[in-house]
């Protein structure tokens, strides 16, 4: 066989395994934006309140935040394949015990299922990505097309969600996730190939369970703090256990010898600030997609398919910049990207807190398409920026943080703008006039965070140990991923 063939056998084998870890990324990412059309549905069938649509969303989330960084380590020590065929496994058997869910404390409990097959499914696709492609350039380029094309999954769960529980009922959002699984598992043991990282720490057992603990007691105050009271004791008691734990987590990861979060690598200015700035995408992005469908059906009058499509705007715009975003800041720089990304999120969202159930759609779809089109600019280079900060040894764990940053932003996008809305009806404002004060909250926070990456989204000194050393993260002609 000559050198051209087994190049371009190289090539096709890589190919199938890119396809093969874009779409289980794209199943996890897909599973976090569909449910936000099936809450109404899920609301009127199980007669559950709006904290509980909350605990739906938040306890998948909640446990792919906290499990990331542990699934990332699983894989690394006893194999890449095998750790992501078994988080498709889990995720695909979750889907349907939610599906077949009757109450919504069965709801539930497949979600924290769910969120544990993902936390081991999406590093473990990352680290696969990442092994297959040893040199530097080629790595940076396929992560960015997995960062970019799984994304399309947060774009197409509305429309999708929309199209499926007005034909089917809210299960349906949960069984597609069936097929879905079981090509990944078919294709997987055929195309995948093992790797392992034989020097990979060991398990933060410690760090894993105060981190989980102390995360959900801040979102368990977070949420249910409107019907409770705030000032009541299990509220007041929740939050000072979560500051309690969180702390002890700090303590713990920085004396620890094989910490889940390296508490070193926030030194890197680009690393601390790009995951900074991925919280407030997640929380902006994640918390204001929770009351879309919402506002559609409850506030105008929406059915749910016709909710799906008035969100297309804000889909289609992430579906067709998000390729483009690396390119963007390959040319431009990081900074100037991200800012601007974060700018016009912010102002969209902004935008969208001055809409009415009177407002026609012809002045509303195109602020969905404003924050759209910033978020779009923000997610891929910020997991770029992350991933260059560090050296390559450390790219899976640097990515692996920066999706968890994005992740604890959504649960507390989720539980904090939910409490806003409640806590304005508990006042004796109306839903409507929650959601104005949710969307203008989280548009709110989305500047700010557009003014700190501004200031301070610049380059970093290469990480020690890095070989090869990376380019400038800030220069116009650094490779970032697309």
């Amino acid at each position: 066989m000559t050198a051209h063939e087994d190049a371009t056998r190289a090539g096709s084998s890589r190919a199938a395994l890119l396809t093969v870890t874009c779409l289980g990324q794209f199943m996890v990412l897909l599973d976090s934006t569909i449910v936000g059309a099936a809450l109404p549905d899920m609301q009127h069938r199980l007669h559950i309140q709006l904290s509980g649509l909350q605990w739906i969303v938040d306890a998948y989330v909640l446990l792919v935040a906290m499990l990331l960084l542990s699934g990332g380590v699983f894989a690394d020590r006893f194999g890449r394949k095998r750790v992501f065929l078994a988080g498709v496994a889990v995720f695909t058997v979750a889907s349907l015990l939610c599906a077949v869910a009757p109450s919504i404390g069965w709801l539930i409990t497949g979600r924290v299922v769910q969120g544990i097959g993902a936390a081991a499914l999406s590093p473990a696709s990352l680290a696969l990505l990442a092994a297959a492609y040893p040199v530097p350039q080629e790595r940076v380029k396929a992560i960015g097309l997995w960062a970019g094309y799984s994304g399309i999954g947060l774009a197409a769960g509305p429309l999708a969600g929309g199209i499926l529980v007005d034909s089917f009922g809210w299960p349906a959002i949960f069984l597609v996730n069936l097929p879905i699984g079981a090509v990944l598992l078919l294709a997987g043991l055929r195309i995948l190939g093992e790797s392992r990282n034989p020097g990979a720490p060991a398990i933060d057992i410690p760090g894993t369970v105060l981190s989980v603990l102390g995360v959900g007691a801040l979102t368990y105050g977070l949420i249910e703090g409107g019907s409770r009271g705030w000032t009541s004791p299990v509220i007041l008691g929740s939050f000072a256990a979560a500051v309690v734990l969180l702390a002890v987590f700090v303590v713990v990861e920085g004396r620890g010898s094989t910490p889940m979060l390296p508490l070193r690598l926030f030194r890197q200015r680009l690393f601390t600030v790009s995951n900074t700035a991925m919280v407030v995408v997640g929380f902006a992005l994640m918390g204001s997609a929770f009351f879309f469908s919402q506002f559609f059906v409850y506030v105008q009058g929406s059915s749910i398919l016709r909710a799906g499509l008035q969100t297309l705007p804000a889909s289609l715009a992430m579906v067709i910049v998000s390729p483009y975003a690396g390119r963007l800041a390959a040319r431009y720089g990081f900074r100037i990207v991200v800012t601007i990304g974060l700018a016009l999120a912010g102002l969209g969202l902004l935008a969208l807190g001055f809409v009415h159930a009177e407002t026609g759609y012809g002045n509303v779809w195109w602020r969905l398409a404003i924050v759209g089109i910033g978020f779009a600019l923000t997610m891929s280079p910020l997991t770029g920026a992350a991933i260059q900060a560090v050296s390559p040894q450390e790219g899976g764990l640097a990515s692996g943080i920066s999706s968890t940053t994005r992740q604890i932003g959504a649960v507390l996008g989720v539980a904090v703008l939910g409490a806003i809305v409640r806590t304005r009806e508990s006042g004796g404002a109306s839903f409507e006039a929650g959601l104005n004060s949710a969307f203008i909250a989280a548009g709110a926070v989305t500047l700010a965070g557009a003014v700190f990456a501004g200031l301070w989204l610049a380059r970093s000194k290469p990480a020690e140990a890095s070989a090869p050393r990376a380019q400038p993260t800030d220069s116009p002609t650094a490779t970032t991923p697309s």
